[in-house]
């Protein structure tokens, strides 16, 4: 019987097991068009994403951050379900997962109720819970507190557990809480910055990231880095 790298496998959500990218990329154009008559372009956007909204919004304006975060709040729930897309795959990475008996839990920047929003959006509500969201910490991604109090809640020591995200935040957090970490291609962070947090691996499609967690790939980051002179083939993203 197959048997995962790590039982207990966290995952971050948006572009990692849901794509949200372009939903979260027009809810942060419509909030600075809205409220600071301005157009941002693409790239700016996804640079905020895995970070907490208000935190990100104040920081870039302190005086309209909580108009920003309104106006994104209700603009973004509202285009949920026009905007929000399934990565081909997941729902059936998921199902091998726990077949092989891993647990699987989700550790986010976002409220609890808009994380099961887009779960439920992307049809794998039922299978993984959200053990980690915005309001379970004071302290955010990259600090390793919301994967430490993750672990703390179903019961795991952090240093056995993994966790899969598609933003630099996401590594540089799993790696502070001494958890291995990792980094997929095919949400908001760019190869080059993902490969500078050293994360574990770096996967291109939701196909290598089950062949990984499921054990049947073991590549890990040393192994990699001693063969990094081969060069890694890349493959067509989900």
């Amino acid at each position: 019987m197959t048997r995962p790298h790590w039982q207990t496998i966290f995952f971050d959500l948006d572009g990692t097991l849901a794509n949200t990218i372009p939903l979260i990329v027009a809810s942060y154009q419509h909030a600075f068009r809205e409220v600071r008559g301005e157009e941002i372009d693409e790239v700016r956007a996804r640079a905020w994403i895995g970070r907490p909204l208000l935190a990100a919004l104040l920081e870039e304006d302190p005086e309209r951050g909580h108009d920003l975060d309104r106006t994104y709040r209700e603009w973004n729930l509202a285009n949920t379900a026009r905007l929000i897309e399934r990565y081909a795959g997941v729902p059936e990475m998921l199902e091998a997962l726990t077949s092989a008996g891993a647990d699987l839990h989700v550790v986010t920047s976002k409220r609890r109720d808009t994380a099961r929003l887009a779960l439920d959006g992307v049809g794998i509500d039922h299978l993984i819970d959200v053990v980690g969201a915005l309001e379970d910490t004071t302290r955010h991604k990259p600090h390793p507190e919301p994967l430490l109090a993750a672990s703390k809640a179903v019961g795991v020591d952090p240093t056995s557990a993994v966790y899969v995200g598609d933003a630099t935040v996401d590594i540089l957090a799993a790696r502070a809480a001494g958890m291995p970490g990792v980094a997929v291609t095919w949400g908001a962070g760019e190869r080059h910055a993902l490969e500078a947090t050293r994360p574990e691996t770096i996967v291109d499609t939701v196909e290598e990231l089950t062949a990984y967690l499921l054990g049947e790939t073991p590549v890990t980051r040393e192994a990699r880095e001693q063969t990094s002179g081969r060069g890694v083939q890349r493959t067509r993203r989900p």
